[in-house]
Order: C-alpha cells, then structure tokens, then sequence
C-alpha cells in the first residue's frame, strides 16, 4: 500500500486555517480512492479551481502541482514533469491510470463481470461483504456507470450463504 506524506501550507495564500494535511500516495491499485482523497485535499485548502474549471493563478498552480507531486512516485512525476498546469498534470494521471474510452469500457465491463459473481463467503462477515460491494461501485462510478441502490441490495441479498 502506499503511505502518506505530511503536507504543511500554514503561511500559503488560500490554502486555508489547517496547519497540515495527508496526502495519499497514488499506486498501481488505488487510483479513484486517491483521486476522491486529493479533491479533497485541494478542495479544503482552496487550490481545487487550478484543476476544474482550470484557473490560470500562476501560484494557486505552482502550489497545486506541489501537492500532487507529493503524492505520486518520482517515475510518475518524470512521465508529467514537462506539463504546465495543475490540470494538465491531473488529466494525464486520470488518463494513464483509468484509459481511454476503449479501456474503460473493457475495465468497466471486466468489473461489472467481478460484481455479478461476487458471493459472500462463510468466513466473511457482513460488513466486509458490504465493503466489497461498496468499493466496486465506487470503481464502477469513476468509470462513469452508476450501480443503483436497488441491485446493490438485490446482489447483498442473493448472496447470502
């Protein structure tokens, strides 16, 4: 898994009261929790705008890719480093870590096949079971297909031993 680095931005112009932060490191395996906890992080701290809509503050920007550089390992950050922006940066992370259209529909396709199987164990208990439920429709939503509440508890049922 990976770990966490504190980030300190007391003293930044809009980065808000907080005095330090976590940020999450992305890996090969947690992209959508990572995007989720980094929009976050942006968000609180005010630097959210450098990435959606795209804001063109040049220090808003330069401290955004601070933060998004210490969340990712030095391999990423050589594939990124000659982008510009905040943004540039993100979109080239969400592109390399979810695809293009073809590959998220083949992921999207191959997850949708994992949660149509997916059957409660004997050892496991119903909160981990939910869990897992829960964590394929939040992947299944970063891919852009949404997992109604009503076969969430239809598929929670079914798979009762």
């Amino acid at each position: 898994m990976g770990y966490k680095k504190t980030i300190k931005t007391s003293g930044v112009s809009g980065s808000g009261n907080q005095d330090a932060f976590q940020s999450p490191m992305l890996t090969s395996t947690n992209y959508t929790v990572w995007a989720i906890r980094m929009k976050v992080l942006l968000n609180v701290h005010k630097f959210w705008d450098t990435i959606d809509p795209g804001a063109t503050d040049n220090d808003k920007n330069n401290i955004a890719i601070a933060l998004i550089y210490q969340s990712i390992w030095e391999a990423t950050i050589m594939q990124v480093g000659n982008l510009e922006s905040a943004k540039e940066i993100w979109n080239t992370i969400k592109t390399r870590n979810l695809g293009d259209d073809r590959v998220k529909e083949a992921r999207l396709l191959t997850l949708m096949n994992e949660f149509d199987s997916m059957r409660m164990k004997e050892t496991e208990t119903i909160d981990e079971f939910v869990a897992k439920l829960s964590c394929t429709a939040s992947k299944a939503a970063s891919l852009g297909e949404m997992i109604k509440e009503t076969k969430m508890v239809n598929k929670f049922l079914s798979s009762l031993p």
